[in-house]
């Protein structure tokens, strides 16, 4: 009999990385699963959210109601809304309640619907996108309440995921998994985006260098605005350097940089949050992707690029190298090192080719096989798996 599974992760209003991982995640565990969903709808206050002038806007296609089951969604004041979410628990009736962990914003709804699913006989499964937020961490007494939150939950659970094994020491070391059963599950591949037509602002000769995503503090942008203004002069004539972005934590050096950048007459800046289809055609438009992290335990721009095919630079940092196994277009470089950035950019574009697309080595089966064996672990009470 098909096990019941129920995911709860980040709606659409609220959007982000985190969207779009529980709806691909959602639609991948429904092709072995019975899977409805239930959705964090209002994370918090909106004049405290980053991308507050884009809440509730209609920017993707991406639909939950067509996966199974949904709920949509909780509000961080809960009432009515938490309401629902319980009576939807129960009708729903699942087996297996898998929570999606990226915010301390949602720790009390997590903690109230893990322990109505627990009288309900069901196992609890925590997946682990960031131990703590890096701007929530800013704040005081943040990771002290995440902690309290996440060990409660762990205390109720029966599993963990985790996207590399740098991160199962890392929430390991932090909050302690103990004998609970742990997988590592590598994110699948961002195969949402088809573009209606190619965005691109560089000349059809250049090469065009593409930075994409929100631009905090831990992006590291200015270490590539840094890299390409420092070019030399014979790579620097074939380049363009396009940012797409929305600018959180009021991180405005690398907007600084750009506009002071002596080769500015050859940059993009579209400093908002775009649409699916926006985006799509800024990827069809894109000759190199630039991530230059100063931290990351995974990144969606990374399984977005290796999904198109383009050559990648990345930082090795946390748990992106373990992201690009096997992507022969990766090419890895130290964080906050604009030189090797800069470098690293040349060599590709010495080579001359930009017509070649790598394959992506990642999948959403090897995610739901892996999902698969720490449902099996949980059942026979195994501890961690590899």
């Amino acid at each position: 009999m098909t096990k019941r599974v129920l995911v709860v992760g980040s709606g659409t209003r609220f959007l982000s990385g985190i969207s779009y991982y529980t709806w691909h995640l959602a639609s991948a565990l429904g092709t072995r699963f019975d899977v409805a969903v239930v959705l964090m709808r209002r994370l918090l206050p909106r004049r405290l959210y980053p991308g507050r002038s884009r809440v509730g806007a209609d920017i993707t296609p991406l639909r939950y109601d067509a996966i199974g089951p949904c709920f949509d969604g909780v509000d961080w004041f809960w009432l009515p809304s938490i309401v629902g979410a319980l009576r939807f628990v129960r009708r729903h009736r699942p087996e297996i309640v898998v929570f999606e962990w990226w915010t301390v914003t949602v720790g009390h709804s997590y903690l109230a619907l893990a322990a109505a699913a627990r009288r309900r006989g069901a196992s609890i499964v925590i997946e682990f996108h960031e131990v703590v937020d890096t701007g929530e961490a800013r704040i005081p007494f943040v990771s002290r309440y995440a902690a309290f939150v996440v060990r409660r939950l762990l205390r109720s659970a029966d599993g963990v995921v985790v996207h590399s094994e740098f991160d199962r020491e890392l929430v390991g070391e932090t909050y302690g998994t103990g004998s609970l059963p742990v997988v590592v599950a590598p994110h699948g591949p961002y195969s949402h985006h088809t573009p209606s037509q190619v965005q691109r602002e560089a000349p059809a000769a250049d090469w065009n260098i593409l930075f994409f995503g929100t631009i905090r503090p831990y992006k590291g942008l200015e270490h590539l605005v840094e890299a390409y203004d420092a070019l030399r002069a014979d790579v620097a004539e074939r380049c363009w350097l396009t940012v797409v972005g929305e600018t959180w934590e009021g991180w405005d050096l690398p907007i600084d940089l750009l506009a002071r950048s002596p080769r500015r007459a050859r940059t993009t800046l579209v400093n908002r949050y775009v649409t699916d289809d926006e985006l799509a055609g800024w990827l069809a438009g894109a000759d190199i992707v630039v991530l230059p992290y100063l931290r990351s335990s995974a990144s969606g721009p990374l399984h977005i690029a290796m999904h198109e095919g383009l050559p990648v630079v990345v930082t090795s940092v946390g748990g992106l190298v373990e992201a690009g196994e096997g992507y022969d277009g990766a090419t890895y470089v130290p964080p906050g090192d604009p030189a090797a950035i800069g470098a690293a950019i040349a060599a590709i574009v010495d080579r001359g080719d930009r017509t070649t697309r790598y394959a992506d080595p990642q999948s959403w089966d090897r995610t739901v096989d892996r999902y698969a064996e720490l449902i099996d672990a949980m059942a026979s009470g195994a501890g961690s798996t590899a």
